[in-house]
């Protein structure tokens, strides 16, 4: 039977976590749609992650060691030998939600257009709030990303446009890279107003060095040719972002002034 969703965890060096975001999935009651495959990137901490990997077992399990080729090349991977219409890109440190199956399985059956379902998350780790992601707003996306890679691809949507950027000079902003391409590329995206997975806040986390990189990323990215449009409207509400914020701490100066001022008055009336 062809699976109707594939699950796809990369995994460096996450031996302590990965067990987790696994059993999230193989507790999931329909088995016969899923199929599982886990793309050991290399992992260098002695073999401590890749004994793990050899040592889970599971009928829809397939696990791939590769060199470190970071996590773009990681999910491609996975992606490409995928045989469901459907992947789930799955952090080896977070943990999926049922329901996010079930639900993301329906609405890209029925909505031909859209090319992946997303939804809000529960952190875990460092953190234990709700984070409500909200529908798609381009001028958001267009400044940070604000949509996880944890969403239901469609693998037709994927495909059309080469996968996740390999090249990417500092892992980290590549699903980023892949929302901005798809949009632009004319697919639709898809808001589960649901928790649909958990995300584990951790403080040596990929994400905090790409973001101490941000302004490399960014300009890589916003170099690309498909991404000229976008390119343009950035800059446009950057500016426009700077001018509120200048207007704002005209605002609160003069506030300050004025009350400053009243104050003034006001004691030299007690006088």
């Amino acid at each position: 039977m062809i699976p109707k969703v594939s699950i796809i965890i990369p995994c460096y060096n996450m031996g302590d976590f990965v067990r987790d975001a696994l059993d999230s999935v193989l507790n999931y009651p329909h088995q016969d749609i899923v199929e599982i495959i886990i793309v050991n990137d290399g992992s260098d901490d002695n073999g401590y992650t890749k004994n793990i990997l050899d040592n889970l077992n599971a009928p829809n399990l397939e696990v791939i060691h590769q060199e470190n080729k970071g996590l773009g090349a990681a999910r491609n991977k996975g992606s490409h030998i995928a045989k469901a219409p459907y992947i789930i890109p799955l952090d080896a440190d977070n943990k999926l939600r049922h329901n996010y199956i079930d639900k993301g399985i329906l609405i890209l059956d029925s909505e031909p257009d859209v090319c992946m379902v997303y939804g809000n998350n529960k952190k875990l780790g460092l953190r234990n709030d709700i984070v409500n992601v909200g529908s798609l707003n381009i001028s958001k996306l267009l400044i940070k990303n604000y949509i996880d890679a944890c969403v239901i691809l469609r693998k037709k949507a994927w495909k059309s446009i080469n996968g996740y950027d390999e090249s990417m000079p500092i892992m980290g902003y590549e699903d980023w890279d892949l929302n901005l391409r798809l949009f632009f590329k004319g697919w639709k995206f898809y808001y589960l107003d649901e928790v649909c997975f958990d995300y584990r806040v951790r403080e040596d986390s990929m994400l905090l060095n790409s973001n101490k990189n941000r302004t490399l990323l960014v300009d890589y990215m916003f170099s690309k040719p498909e991404l000229q449009q976008a390119k343009l409207l950035r800059d446009r509400l950057v500016i426009l972002q700077s001018c509120e914020k200048m207007q704002k701490r005209t605002i609160i100066r003069l506030a300050l002034k004025i009350e400053k001022l009243l104050k003034y008055i006001f004691g030299k009336q007690n006088d």
